[in-house]
């Protein structure tokens, strides 16, 4: 198990860093077949396709389908945010329109399960295109990884060498606040790093390690929210992974729950911080 995770791993992170680099179309296509791939994931751990082995996707679950590859052909070939938040509301009011015309097929909650699930995973994670896609996106956008990936690395090697008190005992058992310490830490650290070895590159007039530290140190708290959030909704719905797609690491949602929360947050701190 531990050499098919890391193997998962390895090629993970080197398509992120391949799409990342190169940004424009490679990015957005492969950011939408992730988010495809975690609609289909949410939509199934939240009850939306019925019950039965195979699954065949339902009307709102093609509504999802369709409003994921809109938004993000709108993300690519314009980026106006005005056409995004259409597309978005569009989504929402075709939901409405097959909950009213199906009627009584499907229940309240499994249509704004639906909306959710639209939402949580496509929309969040078109922040990383978003994100790369801006002003000096090319060297902004890592912090991404840092913030998510690199939380994660550094609170765990904590928590395994330090760890003793259980934050999460319900949630999450194994996750200590030593660990959480660690990653938040360990990410902003790295986060100043970065800032101080590559992004300053960039800005030359302005001192900005401690601006990419503090980015990456409140991404880092967001991306164990995120992790956290994945891990709320398995237990609720008493599942172990969303897929099994990604050797090792279960589904889409398995791997990028933290990612998907850190996204928008790096995206509007450098906004605010930075740009």
């Amino acid at each position: 198990m531990f050499w098919t995770r890391l193997a998962s791993g390895i090629v993970l992170l080197a398509v992120a860093i391949g799409t990342m680099s190169l940004g424009g179309i490679p990015l957005a296509a492969i950011l939408c077949g992730i988010s495809l791939v975690a609609f289909r994931e949410l939509t199934k751990a939240l009850g939306i396709s019925g019950e039965g082995t195979v699954r065949m996707p339902n009307a709102l679950e093609w509504v999802g389908f369709a409003g994921i590859i809109c938004y993000y052909l709108l993300l690519y070939f314009s980026g106006e945010h005005t056409l995004l938040l259409m597309c978005i509301v569009g989504a929402f009011l075709a939901a409405m329109f097959v909950y009213v015309f199906a009627f009584p097929k499907f229940r309240a909650e499994q249509v704004m399960a639906a909306v959710f699930s639209f939402f949580y995973g496509p929309v969040l994670l078109s922040f990383i295109y978003q994100t790369r896609m801006a002003p000096q996106g090319i060297y902004t956008v890592w912090m991404i990884l840092i913030s998510s990936w690199g939380c994660d690395t550094c609170a765990y090697a904590v928590g395994k060498l330090i760890g003793r008190k259980k934050i999460f005992p319900v949630l999450s058992p194994k996750k200590s606040l030593e660990g959480c310490i660690g990653g938040v830490a360990g990410a902003a650290l790295i986060g100043w790093l970065y800032g101080l070895w590559f992004v300053e590159e960039a800005f030359p007039d302005r001192s900005i390690a401690w601006v990419t530290a503090v980015i990456c140190g409140v991404g880092a708290v967001m991306s164990m929210v995120g992790d956290l959030a994945a891990s709320a909704i398995k237990r609720n719905r008493d599942i172990k992974d969303y897929g099994k797609l990604i050797p090792g690491h279960g589904g889409i949602m398995d791997r990028f729950d933290s990612t998907i929360v850190t996204a928008p947050i790096i995206y509007f701190l450098m906004i605010l911080m930075l740009l």
